[in-house]
């Protein structure tokens, strides 16, 4: 009997390393490149403690990292992944186990051969040892698909951290935009009520019209319902980034439109096939392929034989006293083999059903490199344009302050009419609130490309990103 197990053993190892899987090859890159977008620089994105200059942002980050619900979510699903892979590790061993058992029983003198009721005994004390022969990689083309499976959802967890650090990034800079809307919407106010209350006196002399005075309260009213509006944008932002945070914010922190203190680091940006490193996106798309791609063996080896042993090897006997005495011992093996014969075509269907979830894996793989390749190229395009869009903004703002002032000047001469300043009012705010949100969507458009890029998550030493 020992020889038979060593040779089964010896088979074991010989046919281990059979598989079913198909040879992976990674899919064709299905974008094509422009020619100045394939030739630019391959530097590594910048982490985001890098990245990001405003200290009150790092500690934003720093505590989303430890409350997020989401990516608590996304921690434990790791952990998951992480036990189901050792569970089907585990079958590739032989499972030991240790029982003892005993009864006491009685036979009524009906049954019993000596015509008289007995009482009876029985103990014993058995190993166990059970053990699936993978002579044809089943059980490991399912270790294989759990492996990938749990690569997949570390990369998923380090993807949702990257989209939590742009997502408190951006929440933080729209809270800090509407809060510098409320000033300036409260600054014109204030400055709409003064030239109100000297038109009205203008009117009491009967120096200004009525029509001048319905534009002066005209003004007034429609700088309230702007300061309302953003009143009311700034307590969204504010709960907005408590969610992302998973707890209130600090205190001590309050935004403020500080351009200085906004700045961002300069990203070295490019569009070659090493982006497929740098996206956790796109490395979960290609694990989740590896793992269906690994189905696919598990599927072609049930065609085949499965061999198990078994053997128990222990002592019995009628008294416990007596459980371990020479002559109690007993053994059992029992090899057995299952060969599928007849299925009614489920295991040809398993197969295709494998060949069609790699098959959708291959194009979910694809459509994350498009979508990747699509949002780098339009953060690319957002870096030009915004950037001559807020210097140009800049200008018109300055262009109607000298408007403002000018027309302020000629009315309270006397030269021009009540309905040209309140033009020249206007046009000022409407620029000054515009260049506040052409900034905040250069920001927000460099944030997007960091995280378009990658985020930065393989350029951290912190493990927690």
């Amino acid at each position: 009997m020992k020889a038979s197990v060593m040779a089964l053993s010896l088979l074991a190892v010989a046919l281990g390393g059979c598989s079913m899987i198909p040879e992976y090859q990674r899919p064709t890159l299905p974008v094509e490149l422009p020619t100045e977008q394939a030739a630019a620089t391959t530097e590594a994105v910048p982490g985001w403690r890098d990245f990001f200059q405003d200290p009150a942002l790092h500690r934003l980050v720093e505590i989303a990292l430890a409350e997020n619900r989401d990516l608590r979510v996304a921690a434990l699903n790791l952990q998951a992944y992480q036990a189901l892979y050792r569970i089907q590790r585990a079958d590739r061993w032989p499972l030991i186990s240790a029982d003892a058992a005993g009864s006491r029983s009685r036979t009524p003198g009906s049954l019993s051969p000596s015509g008289e009721a007995t009482v009876g005994n029985q103990y014993s004390a058995t190993l166990g040892v059970s053990w699936e022969l993978d002579l044809f990689g089943r059980i490991a083309s399912l270790r294989e698909q759990a492996l990938e499976q749990y690569f997949a959802s570390e990369a998923a967890q380090r993807s949702t951290q990257v989209a939590l650090v742009a997502s408190v990034a951006n929440a933080w800079l729209t809270w800090q935009a509407d809060q510098t809307l409320l000033r300036l919407t409260r600054e014109t106010l204030d400055a709409y009520e003064h030239s109100l209350r000297l038109t009205q006196r203008s009117f009491d002399v009967g120096v200004a019209s009525a029509l001048d005075l319905s534009q002066a309260r005209s003004a007034v009213d429609s700088a309230r319902v702007a300061f309302e509006r953003y009143s009311r944008q700034v307590a969204l932002d504010r709960n907005a980034l408590v969610l992302l945070l998973g707890r209130g914010i600090p205190e001590d922190i309050e935004p403020g439109w500080d351009q200085e203190r906004l700045q961002l680091a300069d990203l070295p940006v490019g569009l070659s096939s090493t982006l497929l490193t740098q996206r956790p996106d796109i490395l979960q798309a290609e694990h989740a392929l590896k793992a269906a791609n690994a189905n696919i063996g598990a599927a072609r080896a049930a065609f085949f034989p499965r061999i198990g042993l078994t053997g128990a090897a222990g002592t019995a006997s009628n008294e416990l006293s007596g459980l371990f005495d020479g002559g109690s011992g007993y053994w059992s093996f029992l090899p057995s083999i299952s060969v599928p014969i007849f299925t009614a075509g489920q295991l040809r269907a398993s197969v295709d059903y494998a060949e069609l979830s790699r098959d959708a894996q291959i194009a979910r793989y694809e459509q994350a490199i498009q979508v990747a390749f699509r949002e780098v190229s339009d953060g690319l395009a957002a870096r030009v344009t915004y950037a001559r869009q807020v210097q140009a903004q800049r200008a018109l703002v300055e262009t109607s302050q000298d408007y403002y002032r000018l027309a302020e000047r000629r009315y309270r001469t006397g030269v021009d009419s009540y309905l040209l300043l309140l033009d020249a009012q206007r046009q000022l705010f409407d620029a000054q609130q515009q260049l506040i949100l052409d900034q905040l969507a250069q920001l927000s458009s460099e944030v997007e490309l960091f995280k378009a890029l990658g985020g930065g998550w393989y350029a951290e030493a912190d493990p927690a990103l």
